[in-house]
């Protein structure tokens, strides 16, 4: 099917966006001290902030698999007013300002809440711990996998599952066999923008797990030190951020073009 062209004007409007989402980025990498990098990026605070940032982000895209994944599913077959405010749930977190969610999680898991105190009770310490940046970036980084994933699951046909079901194949079987492999490539670009989403927080992750360096200073929050103090340190930092988030940003638009789901 031929595509109708579009109007000539837009041409205009939509260069000036690219302009001014380019010019920023460009300009940063004109300013990055490129003989000096090495340097600057084997300094053991930004290999502390480095290696911290990419273990939670592993680390938070599994959390947001193994409950993301399945809330997904649930989300996508359910219908009227508790799927609603189920859908609602998961996207708030989407919209929240960071530092608002974190907020809401010191209020729930804090030292001095009920939760946070019966928690510590049994040992379970989360505030300002390397456990608490997961728990921070899970609540903000989960609901993109969610919502990728039920967009995908809503818009394919259960067909298949219903013929697998009617071969006497197991819910489990068809859940593994059949309606995964069919939302795979979404599963994966939910994945890719939860660990982009992860690696990027700033806001909730302070508020709830402080800045320590080695357990809950992240590259965001080295980066922003750094500002105050050595502005070539924060650039070349922000330029290692910029990179793996596009690195993830390009793997995420080629899973959505190779894959697509049968209608």
């Amino acid at each position: 099917m031929i595509r109708p062209a579009l109007p000539r004007w837009v041409a205009v409007p939509a260069a000036a966006a690219a302009v001014f989402l380019a010019v920023p980025l460009l300009a940063m990498l004109v300013r990055v001290p490129w003989v000096r990098l090495p340097a600057l990026l084997a300094t053991p605070a930004a290999l502390d902030a480095l290696g911290l940032s990419l273990r939670t982000c592993v680390l938070t895209t599994a959390v947001s698999l193994v409950l993301g994944l399945p809330l997904a599913l649930v989300l996508s077959r359910g219908r009227g007013r508790w799927a609603s405010f189920g859908r609602i749930l998961a996207t708030v977190p989407m919209v929240l300002p960071p530092v608002v969610a974190g907020l809401a999680l010191l209020v729930a898991l804090g030292r001095r809440t009920w939760l946070g105190g019966t928690l510590a009770s049994a040992g379970i310490d989360l505030a300002f711990t390397t456990a608490a940046v997961v728990v921070a970036q899970t609540f903000v980084a989960m609901p993109y996998l969610v919502v990728s994933v039920e967009g995908a699951l809503r818009s394919a046909r259960d067909r298949y599952d219903v013929v697998a079901a009617t071969l006497g194949a197991r819910p489990t079987t068809v859940l593994r066999r059949v309606t995964l492999p069919l939302v795979a490539p979404a599963i994966g670009s939910g994945a890719a923008l939860s660990f982009a989403r992860a690696l990027g927080e700033f806001g909730a992750t302070i508020t709830f797990a402080g800045s320590l360096q080695g357990t809950t200073r992240t590259l965001p929050l080295e980066i922003y030190l750094q500002r105050e103090v050595d502005t070539d340190t924060a650039i070349a930092l922000s330029v290692v951020l910029v990179a793996i988030a596009a690195l993830l940003v390009a793997a995420t638009a080629r899973l959505g073009r190779t894959g697509s789901v049968p209608s």
